[in-house]
């Protein structure tokens, strides 16, 4: 029965509120999550983003139709904020995001999720499988946000 840590680092040459904001917006989820996915958001739009919020969404993984519920269960603007499954194929679910301005006013953003997988302690047989799906879901995300949020000229 293990949990697992997926942590990822990125700098983004933007103030910190705009980062945050950027981030607290539940519609970018779509833009930043791989196509392939198929990453909708059920819920009523627009979110208000706010300790206790539920967002709900659909996507596919292998092919498989997937639903989903987070409760934001940490907010604390600009600084971080915490979104839990409730109902997620994973027996666990935890992603705290932060954001931290460093001495050249830009943004460090972190991403830890703590995650088990179901049927423990089988499932972590396949542990393998799921670091390569996440690892290319946040290479895609990190490089999406680079690109949406490069710095003005």
């Amino acid at each position: 029965m293990a949990e697992h840590v997926l942590e990822r680092r990125q700098i983004i040459e933007r103030p910190r509120e705009e980062v945050f904001e950027f981030f607290a917006d539940a519609g970018n989820l779509e833009r930043i999550t791989p196509p392939e996915l198929n990453f909708k958001i059920i819920s009523a739009q627009p979110i208000d983003i706010k300790q206790g919020a539920f967002i709900d969404y659909k996507l596919k993984l292998r092919g498989i139709p997937i639903t989903w519920k987070t409760e934001i269960t940490g907010w604390s603007p600009p600084h971080d904020f915490t979104d839990t499954a409730l109902k997620s194929p994973y027996k666990q679910w935890i992603h705290l995001h932060t954001f931290e301005e460093n001495e050249n006013g830009e943004t460090v953003m972190q991403d830890l999720v703590r995650y088990r997988l179901p049927f423990e302690p089988l499932g972590d047989l396949a542990h393998w499988l799921v670091r390569r799906e996440l690892n290319y879901i946040f290479d895609f995300r990190q490089r999406t946000v680079a690109k949406i949020l490069q710095p003005k000229a």
